[in-house]
């Protein structure tokens, strides 16, 4: 099994950035590859907040857990 950053999420310096990066990644789990990812993840897909020292605000990106088949899908069709 092997984490892969699925997707990022750059957020500005917000006052509860937690709560307005849900929209974003709601509109991400609607699309195709967010929905592949949900369905083919071994475990809970998570996110992970970072500081963006560059535009002071905030990177999130979502991990998920892919092994075999399911990471070379990913690899040759959404990477």
């Amino acid at each position: 099994m092997q984490k892969v950053i699925v997707h990022s999420i750059r957020m500005g310096d917000v006052e509860d950035p937690d709560l307005f990066v849900a929209e974003p990644i709601i509109k991400w789990q609607q699309t195709d590859e967010g929905k592949w990812v949900m369905e083919n993840s071994a475990e809970q897909p998570m996110w992970q907040r970072h500081i963006d020292p560059s535009t002071y605000g905030y990177v999130y990106n979502i991990v998920a857990f892919l092994e075999g088949p399911a990471l070379t899908y990913w690899k040759l069709k959404y990477e």
